[in-house]
């Protein structure tokens, strides 16, 4: 016995989903698989491909952040939800550091692995309806690169503060995808950039904020969280940087953005913009080719904020 058990949930409600047959059917467009439940509201795919870079994405953060899962004092928690879960690797990862813990990770795919530790489980559940969940139950509600995902924070946010205990925390990490550059290598023909806009203009005209990081801190605030501790931290797109880590950190993420690059433009494109796939591939030569360009050294930002419920 290696100490892992199934982790799916037996058991549905109005608000939530064991993992039935019918959650695991998947819809197919331009090549890409997407989820089937609440199908259309989240606009990236759930495929393959897309999972190994969102795994990708959580050791860069990790890296990013000391080896640590998560920047608040948590002191022995006995409930943790991840919201919007993806692939589980956060939740599965909090449950071997927290072994007394119950970890339970929500999403609308049914993606995540089968054998967990005993200590976890997920559920398809749609975070943007009212919580299944009684009052006053998680010491610590996690969410991380959920910004292309929620259209109404303030509402997800109450309901994120009515599940936790008093004293306990909620943490939000966000890759926030605007480009910046302190030694002027990027030229304003910087592709990646346009690609940028582009995105956040089709998200914009499928109801979704795309870079609401901005606006948590006033959010969590006005749900009734205190104690915010709010950090901000450059993250390199490329091996450019001088120290090791950063270097490391820096090739994860320009893989990530890299090998991303159809996942993350492809639905927001064709359903928000009104391109055809063939107009996304052709724009995306530009995009490939400047990210490859080692000569400019362009960051992106890491947001990472905690807040305890009083």
């Amino acid at each position: 016995d290696d100490g892992y058990a199934s982790g799916t949930e037996s058991g549905s409600s109005r608000a939530s989903t064991s993992l039935a047959s019918h959650v695991r059917d998947y819809s197919f467009e331009n090549r890409r698989r997407y989820h089937r439940y609440k199908e259309g509201q989240y606009h990236f795919p759930n495929d393959d491909d897309e999972q190994e870079r969102e795994d990708m994405k959580h050791t860069m953060v990790v890296h990013l952040c000391g080896g640590r899962l998560h920047s608040a004092p948590l002191e022995n928690p006995q409930r943790i939800i991840d919201v919007g879960t993806g692939t589980g690797i956060w939740a599965i990862d909090m449950g071997d550091e927290y072994p007394e813990a119950e970890i339970i990770g929500v999403d609308l795919s049914p993606i995540q692995p089968e054998f967990v530790p005993p200590n976890v489980r997920f559920m398809v559940d749609d975070a943007e309806v009212e919580w299944v969940y009684p009052d006053n139950h998680f010491d610590f509600v996690h969410l991380r690169n959920m910004a292309p995902s929620i259209k109404k924070w303030p509402e997800l946010f109450a309901e994120a503060y009515r599940v936790t205990k008093p004293g306990g925390w909620i943490e939000l990490q966000e890759m926030r995808w605007v480009y910046g550059c302190d030694d002027n290598t990027m030229p304003p023909t910087f592709a990646p950039v346009k690609m940028v806009a582009n995105i956040k203009e089709a998200l914009a005209k499928l109801d979704v904020k795309m870079n609401a990081a901005e606006l948590y801190p006033s959010h969590v605030a006005a749900a009734g969280f205190v104690n915010l501790a709010h950090e901000v931290k450059k993250v390199p797109v490329g091996p450019w940087a001088k120290d090791d880590d950063l270097k490391k950190i820096g090739e994860y993420c320009r893989a990530a953005i890299y090998d991303g690059l159809h996942a993350i433009t492809i639905g927001p494109f064709t359903r928000g913009l009104g391109w055809t796939p063939e107009e996304v591939e052709v724009f995306l030569i530009e995009v490939r080719k400047d990210l490859l360009d080692r000569s400019v050294h362009s960051y992106v930002h890491f947001h990472s904020l905690a807040a305890q419920k009083p």
